[in-house]
């Protein structure tokens, strides 16, 4: 993907989200964002979409075996969570002093 029409998400590593679709859906539930992947329009969410990986011996595991991780699900899926009012909140950007700042729009409180 060109860096001309790179996509804007409202979601960084580091946020608290809630999964409103799939599997895992819980709404009431906030979980950490762990990656987003931003080419693909997926983020990694902890203890979502939990995956087995068989592995075989190699220098770092020299055991190998099955090893559970997550996986990447779609940034549709997650909504972003509002801790002041205690659920999921959709998210207005605005520039304060140069900056871009991210403020819910059901609270009205900026998102750090």
């Amino acid at each position: 993907m060109s860096n001309r029409f790179k996509p804007k998400y409202n979601i960084k590593k580091g946020d608290t989200v809630v999964v409103i679709a799939g599997d895992d859906k819980d709404n009431k539930k906030p979980r950490k964002v762990l990656e987003v992947v931003i080419d693909k329009g997926r983020v990694v969410v902890e203890g979502v979409n939990i995956i087995t990986k068989h592995t075989k011996p190699s220098a770092q595991n020299t055991r190998g075996g099955i090893v559970k991780k997550e996986a990447p699900i779609s940034i549709s899926n997650v909504m972003l969570w509002d801790a002041k009012a205690g659920a999921p909140a959709k998210v207005k950007r605005t520039r304060e002093n140069g900056k871009l700042v991210r403020i819910s729009k059901k609270s009205g409180e900026a998102i750090k």
